[in-house]
């Protein structure tokens, strides 16, 4: 008998959801729930297959799963489990990759007039009951480069064009993609990431990328740009960053990943009026189960009759 666990922080009802809409579809196969990794070791030895967020895995999970076969993670990014040293090969991983177009090119266009017209001075206004006017920047006619082109930013990059943006994308291999008015390498970035006013970022997080988004990079932004992370925390130098919004190199941030998740309370962020914080929620939306679950639902069913050739969205480790 194959043996589920789900390991998930979201709320009580958006896990339960999760375990009974996959107990619906596979009746005779027991699952288990659990919220956070330290309570995994009553279950994790009999498991033989594990369905996570990766920002909620730890080596110990790893350690304490000799059954385990298979890891299913709800999101797209897998750092924090392929780079996981207990990770055993013969584990297959796979992701819900092709999903998140939508939900993070909504949470970039937020970003970007969110920063644009200043909505965060108009709600400290609103709190202060204060009457406080200023212009507005445009996105029309403003460059956009978004670092990372894979599904996201093909899905992103038309909708800027709609708003009249020139859309410029940096990749580890570029391409003609519809969208985008040119394509750069990464390892061009310093010299054209002059050019935009927004920056948006992408990139999954690898040993490539991490941390790519340093002093030198920041002080070749304009000071009238505004940086968007939508990708990993690690892909910034967090103190670079800090010290570059404080200096005033560039004009401000909108972050929603960070190199600790939660924020700590004491990170200067949180001072900073420059910068916009949200919680990693850039690809969660209220049809997120609806988008993650066909995949999953695919690969259960692939897992269980044996298939293992048959399983989505193998990624390799």
């Amino acid at each position: 008998m194959t043996n589920v666990l789900i390991l998930l922080g979201l709320t009580e009802t958006i896990r339960k959801q999760y375990r009974d809409r996959l107990q619906e579809r596979f009746p005779d196969v027991p699952m288990t729930l659990v919220d956070h990794h330290s309570k995994v070791a009553p279950h994790i030895a009999a498991a033989d297959a594990l369905i996570t967020f990766t920002p909620m895995m730890t080596a110990k999970v790893l350690e304490q799963a000799p059954n385990l076969k298979w890891i299913q993670t709800l999101g797209t990014g897998v750092d924090n489990l392929i780079d996981q040293p207990t990770l055993r090969k013969d584990v297959i991983v796979t992701n819900v990759r092709g999903i998140h177009g939508p939900p993070v090119s909504e949470a970039a266009l937020a970003s970007m007039l969110a920063l644009a017209r200043n909505l965060p001075g108009a709600v400290r206004g609103q709190d202060a009951h204060e009457w406080r006017r200023w212009p507005a920047q445009l996105l029309h006619n403003k460059t956009v480069g978004i670092f990372g082109v894979g599904l996201i930013a093909e899905a992103l990059a038309p909708i800027c064009k709609a708003f009249g943006m020139r859309v410029v994308g940096v990749s580890s291999s570029p391409r003609d993609v519809p969208g985008f008015d040119r394509m750069h390498s990464r390892d061009e970035l310093t010299w054209v990431v002059g050019d935009f006013d927004f920056f948006v970022l992408l990139t999954p997080l690898t040993a490539a990328t991490r941390n790519s988004i340093d002093a030198r990079v920041l002080k070749a932004m304009k000071p009238s740009s505004f940086l968007i992370n939508l990708a990993r925390g690690g892909v910034v130098d967090e103190t670079a960053l800090v010290e570059a919004l404080k200096a005033g190199r560039i004009a401000g941030a909108a972050l929603d990943v960070f190199n600790q998740e939660p924020l700590p309370a004491d990170h200067p962020f949180w001072a900073m009026q420059n910068v916009i914080i949200t919680t990693h929620q850039g690809g969660f939306c209220d049809v997120y189960i609806d988008y993650a679950l066909p995949t999953v639902e695919a690969n259960m069913r692939a897992f269980l009759s044996g298939d293992i050739g048959g399983m989505i969205n193998v990624v390799e480790h």
